[in-house]
């Protein structure tokens, strides 16, 4: 296929998910089921949001982090009858399955599963997407809160896209997956290519491993305070997470940058001759170029206007983060 003919697919997938209703196919993605009697006090144990508070058919935004709060993924958990199931980014799947069978002890009744293989992940994005819920037959999940989710015909539905776009999550079995998808696309939704989806995930802000979640920056910094519980327990990285807010003591955050032409992530952001902050992510649009990257708190934010190695560029607002502890 031509990259003309490409890039008008993924132009209309993206005003799709703007306008109408769009579908990524997101199985690569990696899926954990986590089981047994103290599942919940695990997760609760080793990531940054309140598991001990949610019951079945809820679920929420979590961050595994190292003891120094480093970033090792941002995770979607949903919480069964006799389950936690983890939707995890693909480059973290083998790595957590290790993280986390490490820190089952002889007396903890946990059992981890890669469930990846045997079933199937689609994202439904765009405001359009409760009528295809509902000619689904899952129309009972629409005006729920995010993270909540509800299981018909083997097929479960989730509140939330993935990314700041309004939509949903279907998790399925591996031998549903086609028969599914082409009921959706029947159903009016635009295919929507792995491309356009990172497009989306630089210009909505969603921090992804290997760029902004990485040993370099705290889930503070990556803007997700929405994963975070400040009033839980101890959990592995509590207390850094905990000193940072206390003191305020988060020194770069994380922002969108329009730029007037492309340039290599890890390049060096500079506003007048003060270093600033470095790119993390870039992606070509409609507009022009958009990329992520960590700003010094101190140099300012939205409408900063800085230079990006030799390229000019601007902050931006990002819809996905937020930079202070949401009231």
């Amino acid at each position: 296929m031509s990259t003309s003919a490409t890039n008008s697919q993924d132009t209309a997938a993206i005003q799709a998910a703007q306008e109408g209703v769009a579908i990524c196919d997101r199985s690569h993605w990696g899926r954990i089921k986590v089981a047994d009697d103290d599942r919940l006090r695990f997760l609760h144990n080793q990531s940054t949001n309140d598991f001990q508070t949610l019951k079945p058919n809820q679920g929420c935004d979590t961050v595994f982090v190292t003891s120094t709060a480093r970033t090792i993924d941002l995770v979607t958990a949903y919480v069964m009858e006799d389950a936690v199931l983890l939707l995890v980014s693909p480059n973290r799947r083998e790595f957590l399955m290790q993280w986390l069978d490490r820190y089952i002890f002889f007396a903890d009744k946990v059992q981890l599963t890669d469930v990846t293989d045997e079933t199937a992940t689609f994202s439904l994005l765009g405001p359009k997407s409760d009528a295809i819920v509902e000619k689904l037959g899952a129309g009972t999940i629409i005006g729920q809160v995010y993270g909540n989710h509800l299981s018909f015909d083997g097929i479960r539905v989730a509140v939330g896209s993935g990314l700041a776009s309004f939509g949903y999550t279907l998790i399925l079995p591996v031998a549903l997956k086609e028969t599914v998808w082409n009921k959706i696309v029947e159903l009016g939704a635009v295919p929507m290519s792995d491309r356009a989806w990172e497009e989306l995930r630089i210009t909505q802000g969603r921090p992804a491993p290997e760029h902004e979640l990485t040993d370099d920056y705290n889930p503070l910094e990556a803007g997700l305070w929405q994963t975070i519980s400040f009033n839980k327990g101890c959990y592995i990285g509590q207390e850094t997470i905990a000193r940072l807010n206390t003191y305020k003591g988060v020194k770069q955050h994380l922002w969108g940058i329009n730029l007037n032409a492309g340039v290599e992530p890890g390049t060096t952001i500079t506003a007048g001759d003060e270093k600033v902050g470095k790119l993390t992510s870039i992606t070509e649009t409609a507009e022009g170029y958009r990329g992520l990257g960590y700003i010094r708190s101190k140099a300012g934010g939205a409408g900063l206007q800085v230079q990006v190695g030799e390229v000019a560029g601007e902050i931006v607002e990002i819809p996905f983060v937020s930079h202070e502890y949401p009231e």
